[in-house]
């Protein structure tokens, strides 16, 4: 059995990336991909699934890479782990609540808690990151 938890994100300028390698500073034993190297069956195969990605356009997840992969995951996610995270530029994070409902939806079992930073996280924000790991060891 591989490791128990991945963490799988896009990040266009960089901010999802330092969220993504915050939270797994936390975790007690994680695997960590960007997204165009993730594949659904691999993904499958942890308990748990931490997913990021930055509100895009018009609070939307990304379209492109990151959005069809989420897609093809969502009808096999029913009873599994799962948790958000993610950063944005503008809005009021609708795309994050948009993204909670889908997976209450499909009877993820999703973690009560998501993450969102507004831009770049700071140092405040990065401890935020590496502490919402911690939890998610619990998880």
């Amino acid at each position: 059995m591989m490791n128990k938890t991945i963490i799988i994100y896009w990040s266009g300028t960089g901010n999802t990336k330092i969220m993504a390698e915050k939270i797994y500073e936390g975790l007690e034993e994680a695997d960590i991909k960007n997204v165009f190297e993730a594949t659904v069956n691999d993904t499958l195969k942890y308990d748990k699934i931490i997913l990021g990605s930055p509100s895009m356009g018009n609070e939307q997840l990304e379209e492109y890479e990151f959005l069809p992969f989420f897609e093809e995951l969502l009808p096999h996610l029913k009873n599994k782990k799962v948790a958000l995270f993610g950063s944005y530029g503008w809005g009021d994070g609708l795309w994050m609540r948009n993204w909670v409902n889908k997976l209450k939806r499909s009877k993820a079992n999703l973690f009560e808690e998501q993450l969102t930073i507004y831009s770049t996280p700071s140092g405040d924000e990065e401890k935020l990151c590496i502490e919402f790991g911690k939890k998610l060891n619990n998880f």
